[in-house]
């Protein structure tokens, strides 16, 4: 896994396949790579997250299938016992960043993808494709400014 400040080319590449657009400029990038035999490394999933304060917000997140083709059988079997590249990349990112925010938030139309949300521990809020993640014990007044603010960016 990895967070750079840039997205690199090949992640680049699969957000742009995905969404037919440029991957956001402004971190935060989490990426799963694969190192090919020869030295080559494939971007097998692709997260965007944007920090707002105490809250941090995910989407864009995309896999690829074509270079999850290329795996070979173990390395398949190895991402499958994980959860997937999904499960692994969203279940490492809530991980690596959940000290620093009191909540994580997914914006989500994708049934599938949801599943994995909800697998990772996202809980649906009242607002519809917004999932949340709390970080942390927060009181119930607090979690609703949370998710009313994070509700205020729209689809992100």
């Amino acid at each position: 896994m990895e967070t750079p400040a840039k997205v690199p080319a090949p992640a680049q590449d699969l957000f742009q396949r995905k969404y037919r657009q440029p991957a956001p400029d402004f971190p935060h990038h989490v990426i799963a790579w694969h190192r090919a035999a020869d030295g080559a490394r494939r971007a097998l999933c692709y997260i965007h997250f944007t920090d707002v304060g105490e809250i941090l917000l995910g989407g864009g997140a995309c896999s690829d299938d074509r270079a999850m083709r290329l795996l070979s059988t173990e390395e398949r079997a190895c991402v499958r016992a994980a959860g997937g590249l999904y499960h692994y990349a969203l279940a490492w990112s809530v991980q690596h960043f959940a000290a620093r925010f009191a909540a994580i938030f997914g914006y989500c139309g994708d049934r599938l993808a949801a599943r994995v949300d909800l697998a990772v521990g996202f809980k649906w809020t009242e607002h519809e494709h917004l999932l949340v993640y709390f970080t942390q014990p927060i009181d119930a007044a607090k979690r609703g400014a949370l998710i009313a603010k994070a509700h205020s960016y729209g689809a992100f």
